[in-house]
């Protein structure tokens, strides 16, 4: 079994997971339209930061930002925030450090960037070093890059080697920016929404794009009363289409089979449901019809993408975060932008703030390559 021990969420809501909830409770949504040619020709909604926000967070650990790519102050800003809540060494041999992105330091291509860095720094195994380094951890940084589910992934990877006995405990970031080359991708599948995403209604029209940093530390140690710990995790693959689900939802329906079946749950046992939620049409009919092949459509789900966009590498980390969260304060957030039901599975999205004992949740997550990834998250009562 392996705890949750602390944590911390780094996006333009905020800079802490507190200022994040507290702004979501509030209904408050860092995505709006953007209109830059610096991204793209064509308007696109996203959550992006201000500069200064993420220089001035990193300044407070380091002060020597020009050593370090943007993507790079958003980790350590993030990690070493989250260690400030943790009594976890992060030099020692018996902790890894996992980072979870789908494109890295991708913005080093740009010819506005050329020459700042070496060549190597936009490679992945080059970041983890970097990471590494920064923090004298001595093992491999183990970097999970398997488009949108990573961060469940992650996770899920960090606490299976924890429970293998590799590692006593695991530091678990995800982290994306938003490029032209990121935008100009999705761009160019339509699937972008013009003005903000709307998860699950039925005039949606496309995901809206963000940026973020996410930690979580993970140990076999539990800390607090009630701790809450990982309990099952699972993936699985669509082998449909290179970007398109499957529309059965085969591979999520059998990634929460395997996350329950690990954990001992059947659908019975689980109060929440935190859903990857793109608000494309075709993830979130398949993430519907998924849940109601297990019968989870009357538990309460959402989808926390209008907050602060799709954040790809970053989503499943602070998505989970959030959920742990919401079920120590018994606080169900709202799917901001969902009014109207738009899928062929009367789920239960949430539609307005609620409150709800929560002991068990699932967390979805789905991607590009008909990727697929799920985790339990349990309250343990200490004995």
């Amino acid at each position: 079994m392996v705890f949750l021990e602390a944590n911390n969420i780094f996006t333009p809501l905020g800079t802490t997971t507190e200022e994040n909830m507290a702004q979501m409770e509030a209904g408050i949504s860092a995505v709006n339209p953007v209109f830059d040619g610096t991204y793209s020709d064509t308007s696109f909604s996203a959550s992006l930061f201000r500069e200064n926000v993420i220089n001035n967070r990193f300044m407070e650990f380091n002060k020597e930002p020009e050593r370090f790519t943007r993507l790079e102050k958003m980790i350590i800003a993030s990690i070493s925030e989250a260690l400030t809540r943790s009594k976890v060494d992060i030099s020692a041999k018996s902790t890894l450090i996992v980072l979870s992105t789908t494109k890295g330091n991708i913005d080093l291509l740009e010819n506005k960037n050329s020459g700042k860095f070496e060549k190597e720094r936009v490679l992945l195994w080059r970041l983890g070093e970097i990471i590494a380094g920064y923090y004298k951890n001595p093992n491999p940084v183990m970097v999970i890059s398997n488009a949108c589910i990573s961060g469940v992934l992650a996770i899920n990877t960090a606490a299976m080697l924890i429970n293998s006995g590799l590692y006593d405990n695991a530091v678990v970031c995800g982290a994306d920016m938003a490029t032209r080359f990121v935008v100009s991708g999705f761009m160019s599948f339509k699937s972008v929404s013009p003005t903000g995403c709307k998860p699950f209604d039925a005039s949606r029209d496309g995901l809206s794009l963000g940026e973020a940093a996410g930690t979580v530390v993970l140990t076999k140690n539990p800390a607090g009363e009630n701790p809450i710990a990982v309990t099952g995790g699972g993936s699985a693959n669509d082998a449909n289409h290179i970007s398109g689900p499957s529309r059965t939802g085969e591979g999520a329906y059998l990634a929460i089979k395997k996350a329950m079946a690990e954990a001992g749950k059947s659908a019975a046992d689980i109060d929440h449901i935190s859903a990857h939620g793109t608000a494309t049409p075709y993830n979130d009919e398949m993430e519907s019809i998924a849940l109601g092949r297990h019968h989870l459509e009357n538990i309460p789900v959402n989808s926390l993408k209008g907050f602060w966009g799709h954040t790809l590498g970053a989503a499943g980390v602070i998505e989970t975060i959030a959920l742990a969260e919401e079920m120590r304060s018994g606080k169900l957030l709202p799917t901001l932008g969902y009014t109207s039901h738009g899928v062929s599975i009367p789920i239960n999205v949430i539609k307005n703030p609620a409150e709800k004992q929560q002991n068990c949740a699932l967390k979805m997550a789905s991607g590009f390559g008909g990727t697929n990834a799920a985790l339990i998250l349990e309250k343990i009562s200490k004995r």
